[in-house]
This record gives C-alpha cells, structure tokens and sequence, in this order.
C-alpha cells in the first residue's frame, strides 16, 4: 500500500511545454510521488495560445479550472468553461485553442506511464 501524501502548492514546478504555444505544465502528483495508478497534472494555456493537433496513447480526464477556450477532439470542436469536464479517449486526434483574453486553466489525469504525443499533420 502507498503512502498519504499532501503536495503544496509551492512545491508545484511549471514548465513550458515546447509543442505547444502558450502552454505550461505542472505535475500535481504522478508515481515519483507515491501515486502508482494516476498522474495529475495542472495546465494554463495563454491568452492566444495553442496545442497543435496531436494524439496520446493514453486517455485523458480534464477539468476546466479557468476561463474559456475550444478544444477539438476528433474533428468536433467544443467551446469548454470553467466546470466543464472533458474525456479524450486513447488515441484520439485532439488540439485545444485559447482564443480569449484570459489565461485557461485544466486539470488532466491520466493512467501513469508514458504520455508521449505525436503530433499530427494537418491536410
């Protein structure tokens, strides 16, 4: 059995991710902390930013912590808010767009282990 643990919020490194513009990740909790089965992790996406379509091999749960921005999951596009939460099935063709003022906030839990992306060309 794994430990209790409690993370701070000062303890929350961000770091910029390169293939997207405007987006920043921290890990909340993955298996270096004790967590074997789930990572979380906490996304802002820029005023005028984007993730370029891409797929995982894992899926993966969000929440919309902040503001506004479209997220496009398998040719469909959804305006998503604060509340909302989203599911991106495994292999699933997905991108998101922060076409507002404000910065976006989501949270992304996903199975532990790899998750890589492959980006995906746009014809």
């Amino acid at each position: 059995m794994s430990e209790p643990l409690v993370r701070s919020a000062s303890e929350i490194e961000y770091e910029t991710v390169d293939a997207a513009e405007g987006l920043e990740k921290g890990v909340l909790l993955n298996e270096d902390h004790g967590a074997p089965n789930v990572a979380i992790r906490r996304f802002t996406l820029a005023a005028g930013g984007e993730v370029p379509r891409h797929t995982n091999e894992i899926e993966h749960e969000q929440h919309v912590l902040a503001g506004e921005y479209t997220v496009g999951i398998e040719g469909e596009e959804y305006e998503v808010e604060a509340g909302d939460s989203i599911h991106v099935p495994a292999g699933a063709t997905h991108w998101y767009e922060n076409d507002g003022d404000e910065r976006a906030a989501f949270l992304c839990a996903v199975p532990t282990g790899d998750d890589s992306i492959e980006l995906v060309d746009d014809e």
